[in-house]
């Protein structure tokens, strides 16, 4: 059971946004310590203490930027006031219906509620026993915990659990029943996950779902990997294990593969080779350079 908190401060020392950003933190059910930084494609922001704190009392907070109000500098902090639900999660209008036109089927707001959660997260959060930080993975994913259901109705146990089903994709409603054409190569035509996503998407982080999808094709540039070509999305986040000596080591990073989370974790993780093919078929892409980077120093 997640520990719940419902105040908690945040120290604001850079925060910049590349285009109409909303980010949604519940502040009513972060289960963890908030990390020194968060970076994403979207958006950057530091809790170091070299600036001022803001305390967070009300359930949660938006924090949009200038695109939203047409300027390019400034930020501004809202608080919510419309609940999705009675756990307290945000739905703001202004972000629901936000296109990718890059990748349409991202679920754009959906997306940035998980880097959100993913916010949350310390490296300390990241390196205990293996099955405990899977389950907060898949709970910043978006996803629930469902080890014991069947494969195709909404079964996670696999999730970040192998070398391939280790990117979390939000994909809107309208592409959750895509299929794979042949396409993306090295997976099963058809692949249909509708069924299993919209059972094991957690509703409250916005429109749309999730699902641990696999990772195959993502070295090439553009990425032909089931998120980007079969559900035209981005990732929220992939899962990659770092080449150091034993490979215990993961780093999440972003869609563009900026760093989000980092850990360590212990007891019985992935097979060993499952973790060293992880790595093979992610090398020489945007997606391995900062564990590249981790392993080199």
């Amino acid at each position: 059971m997640f520990m719940k908190r419902n105040i908690f401060s945040f120290s604001f020392a850079a925060f910049a946004s590349r285009f109409s950003s909303g980010l949604v933190i519940q502040t009513s059910s972060l289960p963890f310590q908030t990390k020194s930084v968060f970076r994403s494609n979207y958006y950057y922001f530091s809790t170091t203490s070299t600036a001022s704190k803001f305390a967070l009392l009300a359930p949660c907070i938006l924090l949009h930027n200038s695109l939203l109000a047409k300027s390019q500098t400034q930020t501004s902090i809202t608080q919510c006031s419309n609940m999705s639900s009675s756990n307290g999660e945000c739905v703001n209008s202004g972000i629901s219906n936000l296109v990718d036109p890059e990748y349409p089927g991202t679920a754009v707001q959906r997306l940035r509620s998980v880097h959100a959660r993913v916010a949350t997260l310390s490296k300390k959060d990241l390196s205990g026993e293996w099955e405990d930080v899977r389950r907060k993975i898949l709970w910043a994913g978006g996803l629930k915990d469902l080890p014991d259901s069947v494969p195709g109705q909404g079964y996670t146990g696999h999730s970040f659990n192998d070398y391939n089903h280790v990117d979390l994709t939000t994909m809107n409603d309208q592409v959750s029943d895509n299929e794979n054409d042949g396409t993306v190569k090295q997976i099963a035509i058809g692949n249909n996950l509708g069924n299993g996503i919209r059972i094991a998407s957690i509703q409250e982080l916005g429109p749309g779902g999730s699902w641990s999808t696999c990772a195959n094709g993502c070295h090439l540039d553009p990425p032909q990997d089931v998120a980007h070509i079969q559900f035209r999305s981005r990732i929220a986040f992939k899962l990659v294990w770092v080449p150091n000596k034993n490979f215990d080591m993961f780093v999440l990073v972003d869609d563009d593969g900026n760093e989000l989370a980092r850990g360590k974790p212990t007891g019985q993780l992935p097979h060993i080779r499952q973790r060293q093919m992880n790595y093979q078929i992610i090398s020489g892409s945007k997606y391995s350079k900062v564990a590249d980077e981790i392993a080199s120093k």
